[in-house]
């Protein structure tokens, strides 16, 4: 990115000039010294290449034809930087979200909606990526805030633990252990694997598998929840998933069937990700204070249901 090579100080001490007719009243309008204002107007000559003023002496300095139609696009310019720095004018609020692809469909649209009942001007505009994506859309700030699976982030950020979830398994309805509660992990990996495909829950999954004992027959491999679970149901295989979905039919319509899994397991965390800024803008903080009462009303209500 090329610099900008006049400050707006520069650009004000110019005006004033033009405004005093010399740069004396000028330095005193602004309570500078003289000297800043000539180098000022000095710089800015030498940029364009052409005078901004005639000089005379005695009589001060009047613009030149040239200087007048340049003075007039800095004063634009003086006031569009004015605008767009007005803490007061700063237009509708609006939050860059960024959603995990197997987290979005799940919770993001309910998230939304529910903020934007009590807070119907602001703007939530959502990203899907992968956890490496997201960070990386953290850290150069084209998002405000992640939800996103605690795994492996970088300790540079700023994480709100949302909700533990315990992975589970999928057969298909007809499948022989679809009538059980609970099966052991090798049990159901008897059959081949269909695996989410997806940086870090590949490994999170093929690990869960080995600390257990397993090595999987992988039969496919995919990057999406939905194709999981259709094929799944299509008896393809069966699924190792921690995506909380509430349907117990695929998308074409094919039964599942969610099995708990009876061996000691490490859970997935879902949670909040922010990159650390010492201000933290409204809007943000309010959207961080809505998934936070809206995840721990859920695990609420969980948790009395059973």
């Amino acid at each position: 990115m090329q610099a900008i090579p006049i400050s707006l100080r520069q650009i004000d001490y110019v005006i004033a000039a033009a405004e005093a007719g010399s740069t004396a009243a000028a330095a005193r309008v602004l309570n500078v010294s003289q000297p800043s204002v000539s180098l000022a107007i000095a710089k800015i000559e030498a940029h364009f290449g052409r005078p901004l003023f005639a000089r005379s002496a005695g009589q001060g300095i009047a613009p030149t034809a040239f200087g007048l139609r340049k003075l007039g696009a800095l004063r634009s310019l003086r006031a569009q930087a004015q605008t767009v720095l007005d803490q007061k004018n700063s237009g509708p609020d609006e939050l860059n979200l960024g959603v995990f692809s197997t987290l979005g469909p799940r919770y993001a649209p309910a998230l939304v909606n529910g903020f934007q009942k009590t807070n119907p001007t602001a703007t939530i505009k959502l990203h899907e990526g992968d956890l490496d994506t997201l960070t990386r859309w953290l850290e150069t700030g084209r998002i405000d805030l992640a939800l996103i699976y605690d795994f492996g982030l970088p300790s540079s950020l700023d994480i709100t633990p949302l909700a533990d979830v315990r992975p589970y398994g999928l057969v298909a309805r007809t499948h022989s252990l679809s009538g059980r509660r609970t099966v052991a992990m090798a049990d159901l990996l008897a059959d081949p694997l269909i695996l989410m495909s997806l940086p870090h829950s590949r490994d999170y999954f093929l690990t869960l598998a080995q600390m257990n004992g397993i090595r999987p027959r992988i039969a496919h491999e995919t990057g999406s929840v939905e194709m999981l679970r259709a094929m799944v149901a299509n008896h393809m295989g069966v699924g190792l998933l921690a995506t909380d979905i509430a349907q117990d039919t695929a998308c074409d319509g094919q039964p599942v069937t969610r099995l708990e899994l009876s061996d000691p397991l490490v859970p997935h965390r879902i949670a909040l990700a922010r990159a650390p800024h010492p201000h933290t803008a409204p809007l943000v903080a309010a959207f961080q204070e809505h998934v936070a009462f809206a995840f721990n009303l859920s695990s609420n209500v969980a948790t009395h249901a059973l």
